[in-house]
């Protein structure tokens, strides 16, 4: 995979501290960390109802010293922040197009050299939704990695690392379980979300 934020010298260490600063000042608290084993794993970013989650999110990443890619919308991709959004760790997605884009992403995360944290949110959107979609579900599978239950709950300030899942390939079941773990969860426009 191409360079990015994460990756580049100098500039990892300086927003590392920062975030961990800015973090800690607004009373975010950050909870659980990667195991060795899941270096290479699907996250599911849940709940996501705001642009802010981008933010704190990489803010997260920093302050737990991961390595995330991260899938939006092709239009946030477009000139003149398409190069920037990039280097933060995006991957473009048209929704529009019906691609195989959970082959190649779980063929990139095979492949990737070192670890890799590819960030899905299954809500597709920040709007409103009842269902979600299960493309991280069959990255993960395809990819033989295992699911890290990343959240961020805006009502207690609390953000980190959940539990490991490892799909067992019954998907009704598994989601049964991955949707209990987040109910709690309250994303920053919750209340369009209920």
């Amino acid at each position: 995979m191409r360079r990015t934020i994460f990756t580049t010298p100098g500039v990892n260490t300086l927003l590392r501290v920062f975030s961990i600063g800015f973090l800690r000042l607004t009373g975010w608290q950050l909870e659980g960390a990667l195991p060795a084993h899941a270096s290479k794993s699907v996250f599911i970013a849940a709940p996501h109802t705001s642009n802010w989650d981008l933010p704190y999110t990489l803010m997260v990443a920093f302050a737990l010293r991961l390595n995330i890619h991260w899938m939006g919308k092709q239009s946030i991709f477009k000139a003149p922040f398409g190069g920037v959004m990039r280097w933060l760790g995006g991957i473009p997605v048209n929704r529009a197009q019906s691609n195989n884009l959970v082959a190649a992403s779980a063929a990139a995360i095979k492949a990737a050299d070192g670890p890799l944290q590819l960030i899905v949110p299954p809500e597709g959107t920040r709007s409103k939704t009842h269902y979600w979609k299960t493309g991280f579900y069959y990255i993960a599978l395809q990819a033989e990695v295992p699911i890290v239950m990343a959240y961020m709950d805006y009502a207690t300030k609390r953000s980190g690392l959940g539990p490991i899942f490892v799909p067992s390939g019954d998907i009704e079941a598994d989601m049964v379980h991955i949707k209990a773990f987040y109910a709690p969860f309250k994303g920053k426009n919750a209340a369009q979300h209920e």
